[in-house]
Protein backbone atom coordinates (compact mmCIF):
# COMPACT_ATOMS: atom_id res chain seq x y z
CA UNK A 1 0.00 0.00 0.00
CA UNK A 2 1.06 3.42 -0.48
CA UNK A 3 -0.51 6.42 0.24
CA UNK A 4 0.38 9.90 -2.33
CA UNK A 5 -1.11 13.24 -1.61
CA UNK A 6 -2.59 15.04 -4.63
CA UNK A 7 -0.84 17.41 -6.63
CA UNK A 8 -1.60 19.09 -9.98
CA UNK A 9 1.10 16.31 -11.85
CA UNK A 10 -1.79 13.60 -11.11
CA UNK A 11 -4.38 15.74 -12.34
CA UNK A 12 -5.43 13.37 -15.53
CA UNK A 13 -4.54 10.23 -13.84
CA UNK A 14 -7.08 11.48 -10.96
CA UNK A 15 -10.21 12.37 -13.57
CA UNK A 16 -9.23 9.49 -15.48
CA UNK A 17 -9.68 7.57 -12.30
CA UNK A 18 -13.34 8.86 -11.30
CA UNK A 19 -14.54 8.39 -14.75
CA UNK A 20 -14.05 4.82 -14.47
CA UNK A 21 -15.07 4.37 -10.21
CA UNK A 22 -18.07 2.71 -9.57
CA UNK A 23 -19.35 5.63 -7.12
CA UNK A 24 -17.45 8.53 -8.92
CA UNK A 25 -19.49 11.41 -10.76
CA UNK A 26 -18.22 14.70 -11.67
CA UNK A 27 -18.10 16.39 -8.39
CA UNK A 28 -14.74 14.61 -7.76
CA UNK A 29 -13.10 15.75 -10.89
CA UNK A 30 -10.23 18.03 -10.11
CA UNK A 31 -11.74 21.49 -11.89
CA UNK A 32 -15.02 20.88 -9.53
CA UNK A 33 -12.90 20.83 -6.23
CA UNK A 34 -10.88 23.28 -6.91
CA UNK A 35 -13.23 25.96 -7.95
CA UNK A 36 -13.00 26.62 -4.09
CA UNK A 37 -9.40 28.03 -4.75
CA UNK A 38 -7.39 28.53 -1.75
CA UNK A 39 -10.84 28.40 0.97
CA UNK A 40 -9.76 24.96 1.87
CA UNK A 41 -6.49 23.88 2.97
CA UNK A 42 -6.10 21.09 0.16
CA UNK A 43 -5.22 17.16 1.15
CA UNK A 44 -6.66 15.23 -1.09
CA UNK A 45 -5.26 11.61 -1.28
CA UNK A 46 -4.48 8.65 -3.68
CA UNK A 47 -4.02 5.23 -2.70
CA UNK A 48 -2.01 2.52 -4.84
CA UNK A 49 -1.26 -1.36 -4.44
CA UNK A 50 2.61 -1.39 -6.12
CA UNK A 51 1.85 0.69 -8.87
CA UNK A 52 -2.36 0.15 -9.30
CA UNK A 53 -4.52 3.35 -8.32
CA UNK A 54 -7.47 1.52 -6.44
CA UNK A 55 -9.00 4.69 -4.70
CA UNK A 56 -8.79 8.60 -4.32
CA UNK A 57 -10.04 10.28 -1.32
CA UNK A 58 -10.79 13.87 -1.69
CA UNK A 59 -10.29 16.19 1.45
CA UNK A 60 -8.55 18.90 3.25
CA UNK A 61 -7.07 19.16 6.80
CA UNK A 62 -8.66 21.80 9.07
CA UNK A 63 -7.17 22.35 12.70
CA UNK A 64 -5.84 19.02 13.05
CA UNK A 65 -9.18 17.40 11.20
CA UNK A 66 -8.97 15.78 7.79
CA UNK A 67 -12.35 16.27 5.59
CA UNK A 68 -13.86 14.55 3.04
CA UNK A 69 -14.95 17.03 2.11
CA UNK A 70 -16.52 20.30 3.02
CA UNK A 71 -16.63 21.78 0.44
CA UNK A 72 -18.73 18.97 -1.50
CA UNK A 73 -22.60 17.82 -0.77
CA UNK A 74 -20.76 13.97 -0.74
CA UNK A 75 -17.60 12.73 -0.59
CA UNK A 76 -15.29 9.56 0.69
CA UNK A 77 -13.51 6.73 -0.46
CA UNK A 78 -14.19 6.94 -4.77
CA UNK A 79 -13.25 2.91 -5.43
CA UNK A 80 -12.24 1.10 -8.82
CA UNK A 81 -14.45 -1.42 -9.96
CA UNK A 82 -12.21 -4.04 -9.26
CA UNK A 83 -11.46 -3.13 -5.29
CA UNK A 84 -12.50 -5.58 -2.33
CA UNK A 85 -13.66 -5.22 0.89
CA UNK A 86 -10.46 -6.74 1.81
CA UNK A 87 -8.34 -3.92 0.48
CA UNK A 88 -10.52 -0.68 1.50
CA UNK A 89 -9.97 -2.29 4.92
CA UNK A 90 -6.34 -1.63 4.58
CA UNK A 91 -6.82 1.73 2.88
CA UNK A 92 -8.75 2.69 6.86
CA UNK A 93 -5.84 0.74 8.42
CA UNK A 94 -3.09 2.70 6.48
CA UNK A 95 -4.76 5.84 6.68
CA UNK A 96 -5.62 5.94 10.55
CA UNK A 97 -2.21 4.71 11.29
CA UNK A 98 -0.66 7.38 8.48
CA UNK A 99 -2.99 10.51 10.34
CA UNK A 100 -1.88 9.22 13.67
CA UNK A 101 1.89 10.12 13.11
CA UNK A 102 1.15 13.04 12.00
CA UNK A 103 -1.38 14.67 14.84
CA UNK A 104 -4.45 14.36 12.76
CA UNK A 105 -6.90 13.75 16.21
CA UNK A 106 -10.22 12.71 14.10
CA UNK A 107 -11.70 12.10 10.09
CA UNK A 108 -14.99 13.71 8.96
CA UNK A 109 -16.18 11.31 6.85
CA UNK A 110 -18.96 12.21 4.18
CA UNK A 111 -20.06 9.04 2.54
CA UNK A 112 -21.68 9.18 -1.40
CA UNK A 113 -25.08 7.91 -1.37
CA UNK A 114 -25.81 4.31 -2.99
CA UNK A 115 -28.50 5.98 -5.06
CA UNK A 116 -25.35 7.64 -6.95
CA UNK A 117 -23.31 4.12 -7.57
CA UNK A 118 -22.89 2.72 -10.94
CA UNK A 119 -21.86 -0.21 -8.49
CA UNK A 120 -22.15 -1.35 -5.24
CA UNK A 121 -20.23 0.61 -3.44
CA UNK A 122 -20.25 0.40 0.24
CA UNK A 123 -17.24 -1.48 1.73
CA UNK A 124 -16.19 1.83 2.81
CA UNK A 125 -19.47 2.03 5.42
CA UNK A 126 -18.20 -1.49 6.75
CA UNK A 127 -14.85 -0.31 6.86
CA UNK A 128 -15.91 2.58 9.36
CA UNK A 129 -17.89 0.14 11.68
CA UNK A 130 -14.83 -1.51 11.81
CA UNK A 131 -12.79 1.62 13.14
CA UNK A 132 -15.43 2.74 15.33
CA UNK A 133 -16.62 5.48 13.38
CA UNK A 134 -19.79 7.10 14.87
CA UNK A 135 -22.39 8.49 12.76
CA UNK A 136 -22.83 12.66 13.61
CA UNK A 137 -24.99 14.09 11.12
CA UNK A 138 -28.09 12.25 9.16
CA UNK A 139 -30.25 14.54 6.95
CA UNK A 140 -32.92 12.95 4.55
CA UNK A 141 -33.37 13.67 1.01
CA UNK A 142 -36.13 12.69 -0.99
CA UNK A 143 -35.83 10.84 -4.15
CA UNK A 144 -37.85 9.12 -7.24
CA UNK A 145 -37.47 6.05 -8.71
CA UNK A 146 -38.68 6.88 -12.39
CA UNK A 147 -39.26 3.88 -13.63
CA UNK A 148 -41.71 3.07 -10.55
CA UNK A 149 -42.73 6.62 -9.80
CA UNK A 150 -45.27 7.06 -7.79
CA UNK A 151 -48.59 8.86 -8.46
CA UNK A 152 -48.37 12.59 -7.34
CA UNK A 153 -50.61 13.64 -4.01
CA UNK A 154 -54.08 15.76 -4.55
CA UNK A 155 -51.85 19.39 -3.53
CA UNK A 156 -49.32 18.65 -6.31
CA UNK A 157 -51.62 17.70 -9.17
CA UNK A 158 -53.59 21.15 -8.26
CA UNK A 159 -50.52 23.15 -8.26
CA UNK A 160 -49.59 22.03 -12.06
CA UNK A 161 -53.45 22.21 -12.84
CA UNK A 162 -53.40 26.13 -11.34
CA UNK A 163 -50.08 26.52 -13.35
CA UNK A 164 -51.38 25.87 -16.66
CA UNK A 165 -54.65 28.05 -16.53
CA UNK A 166 -52.02 30.84 -15.39
CA UNK A 167 -49.75 29.91 -18.87
CA UNK A 168 -47.14 29.33 -17.26
CA UNK A 169 -43.92 28.11 -19.60
CA UNK A 170 -41.12 26.43 -18.78
CA UNK A 171 -37.76 26.47 -20.83
CA UNK A 172 -34.10 25.53 -20.42
CA UNK A 173 -32.34 28.97 -19.84
CA UNK A 174 -28.59 30.06 -19.25
CA UNK A 175 -30.15 33.18 -17.22
CA UNK A 176 -28.41 32.60 -13.85
CA UNK A 177 -28.67 36.23 -12.63
CA UNK A 178 -32.44 36.59 -12.49
CA UNK A 179 -32.58 33.32 -10.67
CA UNK A 180 -29.66 33.78 -8.68
CA UNK A 181 -31.62 37.01 -7.39
CA UNK A 182 -35.01 34.97 -6.49
CA UNK A 183 -32.75 32.35 -4.82
CA UNK A 184 -30.87 34.93 -2.91
CA UNK A 185 -33.92 36.58 -1.61
CA UNK A 186 -35.91 33.63 -0.25
CA UNK A 187 -32.76 32.08 1.51
CA UNK A 188 -31.51 35.49 2.98
CA UNK A 189 -35.85 36.21 4.20
CA UNK A 190 -36.38 32.65 5.11
CA UNK A 191 -33.05 31.77 6.67
CA UNK A 192 -31.13 34.69 7.02
CA UNK A 193 -28.39 32.63 4.74
CA UNK A 194 -27.08 32.68 1.38
CA UNK A 195 -26.38 30.32 -1.59
CA UNK A 196 -23.28 27.52 -1.32
CA UNK A 197 -22.44 28.40 -4.48
CA UNK A 198 -22.11 32.28 -5.86
CA UNK A 199 -23.14 33.55 -9.15
CA UNK A 200 -19.85 33.72 -10.60
CA UNK A 201 -18.72 30.09 -8.81
CA UNK A 202 -22.25 28.33 -10.72
CA UNK A 203 -21.42 30.26 -14.23
CA UNK A 204 -17.68 28.86 -13.98
CA UNK A 205 -18.74 25.66 -13.36
CA UNK A 206 -21.73 25.75 -15.77
CA UNK A 207 -18.78 26.59 -18.10
CA UNK A 208 -16.35 23.19 -16.91
CA UNK A 209 -19.33 20.75 -16.87
CA UNK A 210 -21.95 22.21 -19.37
CA UNK A 211 -23.38 18.65 -19.82
CA UNK A 212 -23.89 18.07 -16.03
CA UNK A 213 -24.76 21.89 -14.69
CA UNK A 214 -28.26 22.59 -16.19
CA UNK A 215 -30.99 25.39 -15.23
CA UNK A 216 -35.30 25.48 -15.84
CA UNK A 217 -37.22 28.62 -15.18
CA UNK A 218 -40.71 28.79 -15.36
CA UNK A 219 -42.13 32.18 -16.51
CA UNK A 220 -45.39 34.18 -15.80
CA UNK A 221 -47.91 35.14 -18.49
CA UNK A 222 -45.79 38.23 -19.17
CA UNK A 223 -42.87 36.42 -20.08
CA UNK A 224 -40.74 37.58 -16.69
CA UNK A 225 -39.33 34.81 -14.54
CA UNK A 226 -40.95 33.62 -11.57
CA UNK A 227 -38.75 30.96 -10.63
CA UNK A 228 -36.28 28.41 -11.35
CA UNK A 229 -34.70 25.05 -10.83
CA UNK A 230 -31.10 24.39 -10.74
CA UNK A 231 -29.72 20.52 -11.58
CA UNK A 232 -26.38 18.55 -11.41
CA UNK A 233 -27.01 15.75 -13.61
CA UNK A 234 -24.69 12.34 -13.07
CA UNK A 235 -24.74 9.18 -15.44
CA UNK A 236 -27.51 7.87 -13.24
CA UNK A 237 -29.67 11.20 -11.99
CA UNK A 238 -30.30 14.02 -11.70
CA UNK A 239 -30.25 15.98 -8.26
CA UNK A 240 -31.99 19.44 -7.48
CA UNK A 241 -29.37 21.52 -6.05
CA UNK A 242 -31.46 24.55 -6.02
CA UNK A 243 -34.97 25.59 -6.98
CA UNK A 244 -36.91 28.69 -5.75
CA UNK A 245 -39.43 30.99 -6.90
CA UNK A 246 -41.11 34.34 -6.18
CA UNK A 247 -44.56 34.95 -4.08
CA UNK A 248 -45.76 35.68 -7.47
CA UNK A 249 -44.68 32.68 -8.84
CA UNK A 250 -45.76 30.30 -5.42
CA UNK A 251 -49.37 31.96 -6.12
CA UNK A 252 -49.66 30.65 -9.79
CA UNK A 253 -47.77 27.25 -9.04
CA UNK A 254 -44.49 27.45 -10.90
CA UNK A 255 -42.32 25.48 -8.40
CA UNK A 256 -45.57 22.43 -9.33
CA UNK A 257 -44.87 22.80 -13.05
CA UNK A 258 -41.20 22.86 -12.65
CA UNK A 259 -40.65 20.09 -11.13
CA UNK A 260 -43.12 17.93 -13.03
CA UNK A 261 -41.60 19.38 -16.46
CA UNK A 262 -38.00 18.21 -15.49
CA UNK A 263 -39.43 14.56 -13.89
CA UNK A 264 -40.61 14.13 -17.59
CA UNK A 265 -37.43 15.25 -18.94
CA UNK A 266 -35.65 12.76 -17.33
CA UNK A 267 -37.75 10.09 -17.19
CA UNK A 268 -37.34 10.72 -21.31
CA UNK A 269 -33.74 10.23 -20.77
CA UNK A 270 -33.71 7.03 -18.94
CA UNK A 271 -32.49 8.33 -15.51
CA UNK A 272 -32.91 5.94 -12.71
CA UNK A 273 -33.16 8.60 -10.00
CA UNK A 274 -34.58 11.82 -9.08
CA UNK A 275 -33.20 13.06 -6.15
CA UNK A 276 -35.15 16.19 -4.92
CA UNK A 277 -32.60 17.28 -2.13
CA UNK A 278 -32.47 17.42 1.84
CA UNK A 279 -35.55 18.87 4.23
CA UNK A 280 -33.26 19.08 7.24
CA UNK A 281 -31.74 21.95 9.66
CA UNK A 282 -29.29 22.02 12.51
CA UNK A 283 -26.93 18.99 11.34
CA UNK A 284 -30.26 16.80 10.45
CA UNK A 285 -31.98 16.98 13.84
CA UNK A 286 -34.71 19.10 12.68
CA UNK A 287 -36.86 18.06 9.78
CA UNK A 288 -38.39 20.69 7.41
CA UNK A 289 -41.81 19.08 7.55
CA UNK A 290 -43.69 21.59 5.33
CA UNK A 291 -40.87 20.94 2.72
CA UNK A 292 -40.46 16.90 2.61
CA UNK A 293 -44.29 17.61 2.20
CA UNK A 294 -43.86 19.34 -0.85
CA UNK A 295 -41.40 16.53 -2.51
CA UNK A 296 -42.99 14.06 -1.41
CA UNK A 297 -46.39 15.13 -2.90
CA UNK A 298 -44.46 14.08 -6.44
CA UNK A 299 -43.91 10.71 -5.15
CA UNK A 300 -40.39 11.06 -3.68
CA UNK A 301 -38.79 8.70 -0.33
CA UNK A 302 -36.02 8.94 1.62
CA UNK A 303 -32.87 8.69 0.88
CA UNK A 304 -30.02 9.30 3.84
CA UNK A 305 -26.47 11.39 3.50
CA UNK A 306 -24.66 10.12 6.26
CA UNK A 307 -21.97 11.86 8.01
CA UNK A 308 -19.29 9.73 10.07
CA UNK A 309 -16.20 10.78 12.59
CA UNK A 310 -13.44 8.44 13.34
CA UNK A 311 -11.93 9.36 16.21
CA UNK A 312 -7.69 8.87 16.30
Amino acid sequence: MRIEVYNHTYKKQWDDFVKKSKNGTFLFFRDFIEYHGEKFKEYSLMFFIEDELVALMPGHIENKVFYTHKGLTYGGLVMSITITAEVVLKIFEYLIFTFKQQGIEKIIYKAVPHIYHSYPAEEDLYALFRFGAAVTERNISSAILLPKSIEYSRTRKSGIKKSISENVSVEYSSNFEDFWKILETNLQTKYNSTPVHTIEEIVYLKDKFPQNIHLYVAKDNDGLVQGGCLLFETDKLVHVQYSSATAKGKSIGVMDCLIDFVINIYTQKGKTYFDYGTSNENNGLLLNEKLIYQKEGFGARGIIYDIYVVKI
